[in-house]
């Protein structure tokens, strides 16, 4: 059996961890929102037509914020088209997704659907098709009170109160070749747009913040100038940058889903480096904080891939002008044109995705908003008719209920393991991986409830380890639980039919004694060691 030790110590701060870091991401992609969020021939519709077993299912979870309504949608959607009376709205093509955009589902119920779970609503505006009077209208419109055109328009259509939406994206992706009036070949001009629509936005609304895009992939060959290029122009007055990293493992290869944590650290400190180095040359007397507002882990074939590129390819790569592509148009309450999402094989992308998560927790003091893209499904798995809880549920839900307070540094000392280099298309290529930890882990100290949660994962997938966990340094505390969840089928995978196939349980096994914890870690298990003050 491989053996690890784990160190902790209330002297080892990283910095205040944000209530939003474990949020996620909408989309109206297929039967994200027309299918899972809407459907008013559900027998759980409420008047509006949201599912209210998919809305229960969310408060429950602890959803703290919700990142919509887009991703390349927004790029191309007006929100004016999507207010008032339904029979009036306008129906449009997204051409991001290809689909229809009837608007069945606009601006106000957006914002109402996230009121209804719980869930802080922070909202992207389009600066894509958009202009920036559409983006003062909006904030108008949102959160100015009453007395002028648009926030006396927002009471007519039915909501008196403004909604306060704090966080405002200024764009998505806006460096992506595949963007609808992308500025990938202009950062400097994104950069002057981000600084002039932040100023506008705030002198409607000076409670709110903006957050500027930087480059949308770390394999695209402008990185990270971009970035360097945009924030140059805006970094005074812009409160965020958003992130997006999504990571691919080939089919099976379980090793290297498990090191993508090792791509998220690489593009993290980047980021952070890149706006350090701004901070001394600007003068400015501001550090700037990351947005991670979409992420994801997850297996994906080869497609095609041209050896050699290392991900830098020319932007007419992303283009596709196929003539046989046709427009969908999708029925809340018919799944044909669902995208199809795998089932089997769950406990490994589960693992991954939170070793996302623990990533975004050793970054505390920078990372202040984490936006799962994945994240709605993880929280309430569902289907035409059902709502099931996923064995991804259970780190999400964890890590919302326990990684509060201050997030603590954990030094590990474990064997590692390397993952050979793999193109999975031409923008998707990795040189490989080395001395990845099997061993990865993360810890939260709630001093006011009086709780210390470290969370451990085991990256292997044949051995156990025996961790023995030093926590000499918290006198005084008393080590209470070990909750793990692991699946000895690799195969396995919840569903409603079969919803308990996968979920943690308390391991009686493990013991604590002068203040050194003895565990044995399942192989692909998730892991949660309490202690109480």
């Amino acid at each position: 059996m491989k053996k690890a030790t784990l160190t902790i110590h209330p002297s080892y701060r990283i910095g205040e961890i944000s209530e939003r870091l474990f949020g996620a991401f909408l989309e109206p992609i297929g039967s994200m929102v027309n299918g899972s969020m809407y459907n008013p021939k559900h027998p759980t519709a409420d008047e509006q037509g949201f599912r209210q077993d998919f809305i229960n299912g969310l408060k429950e979870s602890g959803l703290p914020c919700v990142r919509m309504p887009g991703g390349n949608f927004v790029s191309g959607w007006n929100w004016k088209d999507s207010i008032g009376p339904k029979d009036q709205r306008k129906t449009r093509l997204d051409t991001a997704w290809f689909q229809y955009v009837p608007n069945d589902v606009g601006h106000d119920e957006y914002l109402q659907w996230a009121e209804k779970c719980g869930a802080e609503a922070m909202y992207t505006v389009n600066l894509g098709t958009g202009t920036l009077q559409d983006a003062m209208d909006v904030v108008e419109y949102t959160n100015f009170e009453g007395g002028t055109y648009w926030s006396d328009l927002r009471r007519k259509n039915g909501h008196q109160k403004p909604y306060k939406v704090k966080t405002w994206y200024l764009g998505n992706e806006m460096d992506g070749p595949w963007q609808i009036a992308s500025y990938q070949k202009d950062p400097k001009a994104y950069g002057v747009l981000a600084h002039e629509t932040t100023k506008v936005m705030k002198w409607i609304d000076p409670t709110i913040e903006t957050v500027a895009c930087v480059s949308s992939s770390p394999f695209l060959n402008h990185y990270p100038d971009w970035d360097l290029q945009v924030l140059q122009e805006c970094y005074e007055t812009v409160d965020m940058i958003s992130l997006h990293h999504y990571h691919s493992a080939p089919p099976g290869n379980v090793p290297a889903l498990m090191a993508g944590y090792k791509a998220f650290e690489e593009y993290i400190r980047t980021e952070i480096a890149l706006c350090d180095f701004l901070k001394t040359k600007l003068r400015v007397n501001k550090t700037m904080m990351l947005s991670l507002d979409e992420y994801a882990c997850s297996y994906r074939p080869a497609s095609g891939a041209h050896l050699g590129l290392g991900g830098r390819q020319p932007a007419m790569g992303f283009f596709s002008f196929d003539p046989e592509r046709k427009y969908v148009r999708h029925d809340p309450d018919d799944w044909s044109t669902r995208r199809s999402f795998p089932l089997s094989g769950e406990m490994p992308r589960t693992l991954a995705s939170a070793a996302v998560m623990l990533t975004m927790l050793r970054h505390a003091d920078r990372i202040r908003i984490g936006c799962a893209t994945s994240g709605i499904n993880l929280l309430c798995a569902n289907d035409r008719e059902h709502v099931w809880k996923s064995a991804g549920y259970y780190p999400f839900t964890q890590m919302i209920r326990y990684a509060r307070g201050i997030a603590l540094n954990t030094v590990v000392e474990c064997e590692h393991f390397d993952v050979e280099g793999y193109a999975i298309d031409d923008m998707n290529q990795y040189g490989g991986f080395e001395k990845v930890e099997y061993i990865q882990s993360a810890a939260a100290l709630n001093e006011e409830a009086g709780e210390l949660t470290v969370f451990v994962i085991n990256a292997d997938e044949q051995d156990c380890h025996e961790l023995t966990l030093d926590a000499r340094g918290f006198e005084g505390w008393t080590f209470c639980e070990h909750i793990a969840m692991y699946s000895s089928d690799p195969e396995a995978f919840n569903h409603y039919d079969h919803p308990d196939v996968i979920k943690p349980a308390t391991v009686s096994e493990t013991k604590a004694e002068a203040g050194k914890v003895q565990a044995v870690l399942q192989p692909l298990s998730w892991n949660v060691l309490r202690f109480t003050r």
